[in-house]
């Protein structure tokens, strides 16, 4: 069999063949299916091995629709580039030694998500930047009218466009906003019908379903959650969940040192902010559902301080919704847990 390494770009790939026979073959292709396709259609069954990247999921599919064998690598994994060199970098020495890396097995292969959770992360990621979006026209417009000392009042983002408009403006200020304000009743209207597909995903998804009935944690997190971890079972032990959305410290020790500092903040940046985000809720408000673990928290915010609490938390709220994922389980709070238990009398019996 072949071994293939391909260092995929976003307008060309570089492509390295290591035939059967010990010749090697380089060329430069356009990141296209069609070229994908007249290059690999008439070659004999290959193992062929890409980084994981935005396009290489559907690189990926594309040459195994050819009948290869694809390997989508962690590029994280350092032994992958063992023969290159450090001081030179090019595209071509990338691919040969992705295809070095295939022969000899020195790959960590990535995960790759289903297509239910990709569709899923993709509309996560439209309705956050379309979030993102509002909050900095709102942010805008309120520094606008603080320069001028007139007051908005609070209230939720979607209603803002309805408080700015009961605010009394001058002739000029009103020219000045008008562009806010054009723009701010078409994203509410977008967002909150993404909403309300969110909403019917959850109630189609058991797995989600379950999710949401966690403290704190609405439709978007559960989606969010769901959609990064996608299986369960691909990962060992909640500390490793935890690890891999960044909310574990860093560390740096030798010998007899030890020294851990800030946490990682590695992996999905959506999940990690909605986690940190839902510790904050349970902080706040305090609902008697949330009891236990707000008293968790608050012992370690009197001996840490207040943030370092809330991360802590929302590395517990990682590993609770993990739990829930693999035992398919919803969630029940410590005390409810208990009076559910039968009395030792009767266990006994």
């Amino acid at each position: 069999m072949e071994n293939v390494g391909i260092d995929v770009h976003k307008k060309e790939s570089q492509v390295c063949i290591l035939s059967v026979d010990g010749s090697v073959i380089e060329m430069r292709i356009r990141t296209q299916r069609e070229r994908f396709a007249e290059v690999f259609r008439e070659r004999p069954r290959s193992r062929i091995l890409i980084e994981a990247s935005t396009e290489s999921e559907w690189v990926a599919r594309c040459l195994e629709e050819l009948g290869h064998e694809v390997v989508v690598a962690d590029p994280n994994f350092s032994p992958m580039y063992a023969t290159r060199s450090r001081r030179v970098k090019t595209d071509k020495r990338d691919a040969r030694t992705l295809a070095d890396a295939c022969k000899l097995g020195a790959y960590k292969p990535a995960h790759r998500t289903s297509d239910a959770r990709r569709h899923l992360r993709a509309q996560l990621a439209v309705r956050e930047s379309l979030v993102r979006t509002r909050a900095k026209l709102i942010s805008l417009t309120r520094a606008l009218l603080r320069r001028e000392g007139i007051p908005v009042g609070t209230g939720s983002a979607a209603a803002f466009s309805r408080r700015l408009k009961a605010v009394e403006l001058p002739e000029y200020m009103q020219h000045e906003v008008a562009p806010v304000l054009a723009l701010m009743e078409p994203l509410n209207a977008q967002i909150a019908a993404l909403d309300e597909a969110l909403e019917r995903e959850v109630s189609k998804d058991a797995q989600v379903l379950r999710l949401c009935s966690a403290p704190r944690v609405g439709a978007v997190t559960a989606c969010a959650f769901a959609a990064a971890v996608d299986d369960a079972k691909r990962f060992a032990s909640a500390h490793q969940v935890e690890a891999y959305f960044g909310l574990v410290p860093s560390e740096s020790s030798s010998g007899e040192k030890q020294r851990k500092g800030r946490i990682t903040k590695a992996g999905n940046t959506r999940v990690r902010w909605l986690l940190v985000q839902a510790a904050v809720s349970i902080l706040r408000l305090r609902t008697p559902d949330t009891l236990h673990l707000r008293t968790w928290a608050e012992r370690i915010a009197s001996r840490r301080g207040r943030k370092t609490a809330v991360v802590a938390l929302a590395r517990k709220l990682a590993g609770i919704l993990f739990a829930m994922m693999r035992d398919g389980t919803t969630y029940t709070p410590p005390a409810s847990r208990a009076a559910a238990a039968p009395p030792l009398e009767a266990a006994a019996a």
